[in-house]
């Protein structure tokens, strides 16, 4: 991770204070005076400030079941943050493995270890993602096989990954997608000529949604490992 986030990690500094103890030379790595607050550092190496060995918080992992018209910023803008739903010491140093948009509910896993989120929304990770989608017309028979095949985006230059579609109803069907571009779900359907009215996330690699709206826990070790396996 970054230095200037490292020492926030381990110290109650905020990223500014941080920045002015990196800059003003209070901060060594491997015994190395560092000024720039961008290098790329590991727990293993040798960090001190004025001194004093930094060891970084534990990493946090959390399920939350995000409500509709909440955004998956650190802070509320147009919509309320949903960082308003977890009670938990520095929150700012939290994020979202994997956005959704205002209007979409559901799964969202939040952590503050940037390499295990890499994992899940990297697209050559394969990560599956789940969507239970509602439709404003009845799916065409042909959809899944465009799906599985790629569809064109609008504005994008390549076709997006295969997809699996399982009809639950006429207008209701589950969505399998390994990437995440923008607004992608809803444009995969605008393509084949329908609208999305509703859409919830479900599932994110192993892990099944299991608590209530606006209720989040940590995640198991086991849930935590599936996506390093």
């Amino acid at each position: 991770m970054r230095l200037d986030k490292f020492v926030c990690k381990s110290t109650e500094l905020t990223r500014t204070d941080a920045t002015v103890m990196i800059t003003g030379g209070c901060v060594s790595v491997n015994h190395d005076v560092i000024l720039d607050v961008a290098t790329q550092v590991h727990e293993n190496n040798h960090i001190s400030l004025n001194g004093e060995i930094l060891t970084a918080r534990p990493s946090r992992y959390i399920l939350l079941h995000k409500p509709a018209d909440t955004i998956c910023s650190n802070i509320d803008e147009a919509y309320p943050s949903l960082f308003n739903y977890i009670d938990v010491e520095n929150a700012s140093e939290l994020h979202v493995a994997g956005r959704l948009d205002a209007d979409t509910t559901g799964l969202v896993l939040v952590t503050d270890d940037g390499r295990w989120s890499f994992n899940i929304i990297t697209p050559t990770q394969h990560c599956q993602k789940v969507y239970r989608v509602g439709l404003s017309r009845p799916i065409g028979d042909d959809v899944a096989a465009k799906f599985a095949h790629g569809v064109q985006l609008q504005g994008e230059p390549q076709l997006t990954r295969p997809a699996i579609l399982e009809v639950v109803s006429p207008k209701e069907v589950l969505l399998t997608i390994t990437e995440g571009k923008f607004h992608q779900v809803k444009r995969m359907f605008s393509a084949v000529g329908n609208r999305v009215v509703s859409l919830h996330r479900e599932k994110i690699g192993a892990i099944q949604l299991d608590v209530a709206v606006g209720q989040w826990r940590y995640l198991t070790d086991d849930e935590i490992n599936s996506f390093t396996r």
